[in-house]
């Protein structure tokens, strides 16, 4: 994703360690470079993101402490993905039919991630609107 996802995990640590490539990562209100080797622990609660800065593939070891359904969660992105981007045969857009697809899926995983930008308010009601149109993935 061109924008990730700002968040926040209410429950549990997250941990980063980068064992390949470059990353960067938002914590509380500044980016963060990364290279292969740095670690990053994010307290429970921190706001905070991630991405990649280049082209290249990054190989990062992330983990939840508890991981309570964090598996889950990202198998079911996966699924959201390949739904919305035909099992990855175009490219990934920021439409209002991704929006739905993502805000129904963190709707299914409260416990687990909070959206900060977005608000959290707007993947509430975008979540709720997707129920009742029936997205599922």
């Amino acid at each position: 994703m061109k924008e990730p996802l700002v968040h926040m995990h209410p429950h549990a640590i997250e941990t980063y360690e980068v064992l390949e490539g470059e990353m960067e990562f938002f914590v509380k209100d500044k980016w963060l470079p990364a290279k292969n080797g740095d670690k990053l622990a994010v307290p429970k609660g921190v706001t905070h993101a991630f991405r990649n800065p280049t082209e290249k593939i990054v190989k990062v070891y992330n983990t939840h402490q508890p991981a309570l359904k964090m598996e889950n969660y990202i198998e079911d992105v996966c699924r959201v993905l390949d739904k919305i981007t035909g099992n990855r045969t175009t490219d990934f857009k920021m439409n209002f039919k991704t929006m739905l697809y993502m805000s129904a899926l963190m709707n299914n995983y409260r416990n687990e991630i909070i959206a900060k930008s977005p608000p959290d308010v707007a993947i509430k009601l975008l979540g709720f609107v997707g129920k009742l149109m029936g997205v599922n993935y």
